[in-house]
Order: C-alpha cells, then structure tokens, then sequence
C-alpha cells in the first residue's frame, strides 16, 4: 500500500502480487468516506483491500470501474457498496457475463454490474471535486480517467502502466500513444495513478510512449518472438504474463 497525502485528501494505493498482474485499486479517503477505484481480479486480494479500508474508520462510499476488462472488476461485489462506471464499461461487464476467481469460484454477473452510471464532467464528493472523463482507444476500447485537479492526482489506470508489462492485446497502439499524448499535454498533475504498478510521476508518460514504439517496432506475427525480444528490452518489468494474456488476444492460444 503507497498513501499520497494531499490534504484534504489522502490516496491509498494497493498493488496486487505478480500473480494477480500487479493490478491497483486506488482508495480515495475524503474527510468523512472512500471512493475505491477499480476492484481487482483476485477476490483475495479485493478482500484485502476491503479489510484494509475498515481499518480507516470511514465508510466506503462507492466502488468506480475503469473499465470492462476482469482483472478491474471482478472483486467488485466484495466491497459492499454502489458500483459506478460509464455506461460503454457497464454494457461491456454486462457482455462477459458470470466471471471465474483463479480459485475457481464464480462471480455471477449480476453480484458486480454497475448500477450507478458515470457522466463524464464534474461531481464535488464530500467537498473534493474528481472530474470524469471518457477516452476511447488504447488498452480498451472506453476507459474512464478520474482527475483530481486540486491535489494534483491524475488517476490513469489502464492507459498507464508504471513498470509493468503492457497487455497490447486491443491492437490499438496508435490510439494509446494519442490517449497518452493528451494526458501528458495536461499542467498540472505530478502524480499519476496507473492501472498496473505503483504510483508515478510525469516521467511515466515518456516511459509509456518509449514501450509503445517498441511494441509496434517488435510486433509481428509471432507471439514467442515478440515476447522474447520485449523482455530483453524491458527485463526489470514485472507482469511478464501480461505478454502472454495480450499474445492470446493477437495471435490465438499459446501453445500447451
């Protein structure tokens, strides 16, 4: 757990082990409540979150999902409050149907839809205001991206990723460079919340770009290859099955 303190706010950041993709939900704690952000893959590790916001003393307000991919929502029934997203992300949840923990225990659909749709724009929170906006392209097809402007914060999630493998699997490149270079054109933020890793400061958008030239250089039609060659250029980033999952998506099953 990394904690930004902005007062009057602090951020909880909670990244999940290697074996859960290193997936973060972020914990925004307001004078009186908690906004979770994204609610992880594992329902271990979602518990985990939970247990650690009981020991804050506030209730948890609502759960927010970024967007429509498992490892961001499926733990989203463990945290006990409204499930909020837009409604591109609500339907795509919705498509997928009932999910599996790594466990093996279904999650019926129906315990982690959102009923709560997000409008982008602004909302003024227990006296914070978070702006939400809508992007399209990149990682998924819509992503959500909440800013704190007064703190400073810029939560990103899946359109960054801090030293982590990237899942290119939605083949849209050009669309995440664009999505990357308007965030990065933004003043005022220094601190950038990603989807995957720990908290990070501007320099992560030259990181991002970096890693996406060397994706779309790298790329071809052999996913072994392509996993080769990126892990020699980034051999000190975690999620290596990250390649994996994305090859899946690019090139069909692995073989075995």
């Amino acid at each position: 757990m990394t904690i930004i303190d902005r007062q009057p706010i602090r951020v909880h950041s909670y990244m999940a082990p290697d074996d859960s993709l290193n997936v973060t939900t972020h914990l925004i704690e307001t004078p009186h409540r908690l906004i979770a952000v994204d609610a992880q893959f594992a329902l271990q590790y979602a518990q985990e979150v939970v247990a650690y916001a009981g020991t804050l003393g506030k209730p948890l307000d609502r759960v927010v999902i970024s967007h429509a991919h498992p490892d961001h929502f499926q733990g989203a029934g463990r945290f006990g409050a409204p499930v909020h997203a837009l409604a591109a992300v609500r339907d795509g949840i919705v498509a997928q149907g009932d999910g599996r923990d790594p466990s093996g225990t279904v999650i019926p659909v129906a315990d982690i839809t959102p009923t709560r749709i997000i409008e982008p724009g602004a909302e003024v929170i227990d006296g914070v205001r978070l702006e939400f906006a809508a992007l399209s392209g990149g990682e998924a097809t819509d992503e959500l991206v909440v800013r704190l402007p007064e703190q400073g914060v810029l939560i990103a999630h899946d359109l960054v990723f801090h030293r982590t493998h990237l899942f290119v699997g939605n083949n849209d490149l050009a669309g995440w460079r664009a999505a990357l270079d308007a965030l990065a054109a933004e003043p005022g933020y220094d601190t950038v919340l990603p989807g995957h890793g720990l908290p990070a400061g501007r320099e992560v958008f030259t990181e991002m770009v970096q890693y996406l030239a060397d994706a779309r250089e790298l790329l071809g039609d052999d996913g072994e290859a392509y996993k080769k060659a990126i892990l020699e250029r980034y051999p000190d980033w975690r999620a290596p099955a990250l390649i994996d999952i994305g090859n899946q998506y690019l090139f069909g099953p692995l073989p075995g």
